[in-house]
């Protein structure tokens, strides 16, 4: 379990990026997901430099792993499964080879991920529903609790439909959960109400934080006085480096500023309880967040 009233848990960074920085190849379709099946080791160290620099809490290599995008990859739905399952026994790996007392995050990306197009920073789905989104996340969600993971990260998450989608489908799985939406400032990046989203929380027990990630550092300090006001739950808060991401020509644009360590601190009076960092975000950084975490 998670257990948010002793203290502040550090989070790990940007583990694709992390992946990447190491030499391997994450520009397909599946992202950091496609090394579950070519390069297992490498996702067991990456998790060990995250562990190592102080983190708490590993997400697992899942965030690009559904059932839809493993078919659009021509890899069968019982591979698939195996692959999500192994995602979670590399994490414990890591987690048993650095000897730490730390637990493990199953990663639930949002929809648009699979559709590798940036449409994750749009919450531009088209004509896909409410309905058809909780057909989507329910395989996932079932196979990571089945797997026994600590908590489901379900992050990223760009408009409240998916928002909605989503909390039906933990509120009936019944497993420890945090939501992560990505913002605009006070926006979801579907251009909606954060605080709307938040409060759509309230009423899901499973669900033990609320926060935002993978959005500019510099907007992060209003989105998690929102997410803990209107969500009455302790905050999660993991923002990219600063970085943008450019869909189109899948690169990284220059940071206007970049994550401060003032920043986080702020964020713990806010109400902060689970800090850490998504892409970009390196072991290193990670390793400055604990220090002012446990200080």
């Amino acid at each position: 379990m998670i257990d948010l009233m002793d203290r502040p848990l550090v989070l790990d960074g940007g583990l694709s990026t992390e992946l990447e920085s190491r030499g391997h190849d994450i520009s397909g379709s599946l992202w950091s997901a496609q090394l579950l099946l070519d390069a297992p080791d490498a996702v067991v160290d990456a998790h060990r430099a995250f562990l190592d620099a102080g983190a708490d809490i590993v997400t697992t290599a899942s965030y690009q792993a559904s059932a839809e995008g493993f078919s659009r990859a021509g890899i069968s739905f019982a591979t698939g499964q195996e692959l999500i399952r192994r995602s979670v026994e590399l994490a414990r790996r890591a987690i048993g080879e650095s000897g730490r007392d730390a637990r493990v995050a199953g990663s639930v990306g949002p929809y648009g991920a699979m559709l590798a197009n940036g449409a994750e920073y749009t919450g531009d789905y088209g004509s896909v529903g409410v309905a058809a989104l909780r057909d989507f996340h329910r395989p996932r969600l079932e196979l990571l609790a089945e797997t026994g993971v600590d908590v489901l990260a379900v992050e990223t998450i760009p408009s409240l439909a998916e928002v909605e989608a989503l909390l039906a489908e933990l509120d009936r799985l019944g497993h420890p959960a945090w939501l992560s939406l990505t913002t605009d400032g006070l926006l979801t990046r579907r251009g909606e109400p954060a605080g709307e989203a938040f409060s759509m929380a309230t009423s899901v027990p499973s669900v033990i934080a609320v926060g935002v990630n993978c959005t500019d550092p510099s907007g992060v300090g209003l989105a998690v006085d929102l997410a803990v006001e209107f969500g009455g739950k302790p905050g999660v808060v993991y923002p990219n480096s600063g970085e943008g991401w450019d869909a189109v020509r899948r690169a990284w644009l220059p940071a206007s500023q970049g994550l401060l360590l003032g920043d986080v601190d702020g964020w713990l009076r806010s109400g902060a309880r689970i800090v850490g960092g998504c892409c970009r975000v390196t072991p290193d950084q990670i390793r400055s967040i604990a220090e002012v975490v446990r200080s």
